[in-house]
């Protein structure tokens, strides 16, 4: 089994898991690096929300913020990515030698096509009357309930 970085990988996929946090990604993905404010215009969360995002994925080390006087911009970092791609491709390729396992397994049974036994079909009109024949008697055997504040004759 490969052995990877726990707590980097669980920091990224942590990262990754909000739907704002992997949309900020996104955007610095189609440009090289943006501004926080930049990067917070388009979306409908305040300033400091955006903040606490970015602080999650530069712990995660998915993004670099380098300040220039007062600008601070922000830049996709490519390792802790790659450390989840490897992970993912080690377990998709166990799943996928197990899938094709199974896909031979059912290509080679060979499966009947009709079943040996004819499969019963329900008679509906007989099952509508016993219903009804069971809701008429149970109601029948009830006792009404007295209205409230009243009290039952004895």
């Amino acid at each position: 089994m490969v052995k990877y970085q726990g707590e980097a990988l669980d920091r990224t996929f942590a990262a990754l898991s909000d739907p704002t946090r992997r949309a900020l990604l996104a955007r610095l993905g189609e440009q090289d690096s943006l501004s926080v404010s930049e990067l917070a215009a388009p979306f409908p969360v305040s300033l400091p929300a955006i903040m606490k995002h970015l602080d999650v994925l530069t712990d995660a080390g998915l993004i670099v913020r380098e300040k220039t006087g007062r600008t601070v911009v922000c830049r996709l970092t490519a390792q802790p990515m790659q450390q989840a791609v490897g992970w993912l491709n080690h377990y998709a390729q166990f799943w996928s030698d197990n899938l094709d396992r199974l896909a031979a397994f059912v290509e080679e049974e060979t499966w009947p096509t009709q079943p040996s036994t004819p499969i019963p079909q329900p008679n509906h009109q007989a099952l509508n009357v016993q219903a009804l024949r069971s809701r008429a008697g149970s109601a029948r055997g009830r006792k009404k309930s007295t209205p409230p504040g009243r009290k039952p004759r004895s």
